[in-house]
């Protein structure tokens, strides 16, 4: 009951903060109920990821207007929520049978990504700096597919170890598993750019499903890098 109140409040909120529409704040819903009721420790992972994403979202909020690439004013959908939210929840659904160690890690990679990836975009583009497309190394429009900037790495980086110090603080990670986290959930930000600057750019894949890949390339490197 606790997890479902909690849960409940968290959805009505970002929905009202227009950080997600009605069928995201559905989705979120569920994403967080199935973390809270799992452990509300992994609640806390996901609402400062919220913190992060909406943060970021509105950085910038006017050059992202002159560059066309601002978020719906309506919030996130829910077909991006799940595509950013959905492997941790499947994690924490089905879980590996050594859970809660590396299927916890594994969650938190796939939350630090989700995070990462979107401040990284984000700031990218809420700042002038000089972008290149990741592939090539040539400059491009900020927002566009596979684009990478500093600023945009630099956002990455420090989400996935907010993320990760977050599984510290409250005792789900030990200090080896923090650091795995932060280099899974950082290297998935690599991997979601050069898909972009592959798949997506060609039509073969939309920017979901390169997240939702993302996302799960992250709790499989955190994985991979647990069991060794």
């Amino acid at each position: 009951m606790a997890a479902l109140g909690i849960t409940l409040a968290f959805a009505g909120l970002a929905w009202i903060a227009h950080g997600v529409n009605l069928s995201g704040a559905l989705a979120g819903f569920a994403v967080a109920f199935v973390l809270a009721q799992s452990d509300l420790r992994l609640f806390a992972a996901l609402l400062i990821v919220f913190v992060l994403v909406l943060a970021a979202t509105r950085l910038g909020a006017q050059r992202k207007r002159q560059l066309r690439t601002a978020e719906s004013s309506d919030g996130r959908s829910a077909s991006q929520v799940m595509a950013n939210l959905g492997v941790a929840a499947f994690v924490v659904t089905l879980p590996p049978s050594n859970w809660p160690g590396i299927g916890m890690v594994m969650a938190l990679a796939a939350l630090a990504e989700a995070a990462a990836d979107t401040c990284s975009g984000e700031a990218g583009m809420a700042f002038p700096a000089k972008t290149v497309l990741i592939t090539t190394w040539r400059p491009i429009a900020p927002g566009l597919d596979g684009g990478v900037s500093l600023v945009g790495t630099a956002a990455a980086f420090v989400a996935a170890a907010l993320i990760a110090l977050t599984g510290t603080i409250t005792g789900l990670l030990s200090t080896r598993e923090t650091v795995i986290v932060v280099l899974a959930g950082f290297l998935g930000t690599v991997i979601d750019s050069l898909l972009g600057a592959t798949l997506e750019r060609r039509g073969w894949l939309n920017n979901d499903l390169v997240n939702l890949l993302s996302t799960g390339a992250a709790a499989a490197i955190a994985w991979a890098m647990a069991a060794l």
